[in-house]
């Protein structure tokens, strides 16, 4: 009986720590895998973006409201590339915070100063979610952005 007792007891251990990292983790045990083997030196926000600075910024940080001007390469998780602004002269730009782009970009690029470059990792629900960007992004995929932050316009 105490030997059914501690199988029990252990099996519920298991189970919570699984249920506890699904708790704290915005990826998918398998995406999660892939990050830590791809990007082993990332660091994590507490939404669960993780990113490595590729390029330290001296600039000032973005406020919500401004204007910022970025270059980015996105891709998805297995390597696929599936958008990028690499022109200086015509970077992508958007005001920061409203809701012009995909909520973990508003996040990360808020914390980048100018001349800022970085590899963010953005997990599905701060991307397209459940419902994707057909045909370029799956549903529930989590996104792999190189964004180096070229310019502020303060409004």
């Amino acid at each position: 009986m105490r030997s059914n007792s501690l199988v029990l007891i252990i099996c519920a251990l298991i189970f919570t720590q699984v249920s506890l990292h699904a708790q704290r983790e915005r990826f998918s045990i398998d995406d999660l895998n892939i990050i830590e083997k791809n990007y082993p030196t990332a660091q994590k926000t507490s939404t669960g973006i993780r990113y490595i600075i590729q390029k330290e910024g001296k600039g000032d940080e973005p406020n919500a409201g401004d204007m910022v001007n970025v270059l980015y390469e996105g891709r998805l998780l297995d390597g696929t590339l599936f958008d990028q602004t690499s022109d200086k002269t015509h970077p992508f730009s958007f005001r920061l915070g409203r809701l012009q782009v995909i909520a973990g970009w508003d996040q990360i690029v808020k914390q980048m100063k100018v001349g800022e470059k970085i590899i963010a990792i953005i997990p599905p629900e701060l991307a397209y979610g459940s419902r994707g960007q057909a045909p370029r992004i799956p549903r529930d995929a989590a996104l792999v952005f190189t964004i180096e932050l070229i310019s502020i316009n303060r409004l």
